[in-house]
């Protein structure tokens, strides 16, 4: 599952916005970009299916990442 969001995974311009205010970072969007793939690709992330969203949780960076489960769009990250 982590490979398939990888492929497909998409940003909103807002979304930006929405990670550096929850992260507390000043990153630019390739930056985010980056970052996203670059937690997807850590072997301690798990997904979780439930209901119309994508949970991928990564320990190792104390986040998680919301994606809609329909167009793979990211939602939101947030710190755990």
């Amino acid at each position: 599952m982590i490979k398939q969001i990888m492929e497909n995974i998409c940003y909103t311009e807002l979304v930006f916005d929405r990670i550096n205010k929850k992260l507390g970072t000043d990153l630019n969007q390739s930056e985010i970009k980056s970052f996203i793939q670059t937690t997807l690709k850590r072997p301690d992330c798990v997904v979780e299916h439930l209901g119309k969203n994508y949970y991928v949780t990564c320990p190792s960076q104390y986040i998680r990442l919301t994606v809609n489960a329909s167009n793979y769009r990211l939602i939101t990250v947030d710190r755990i």
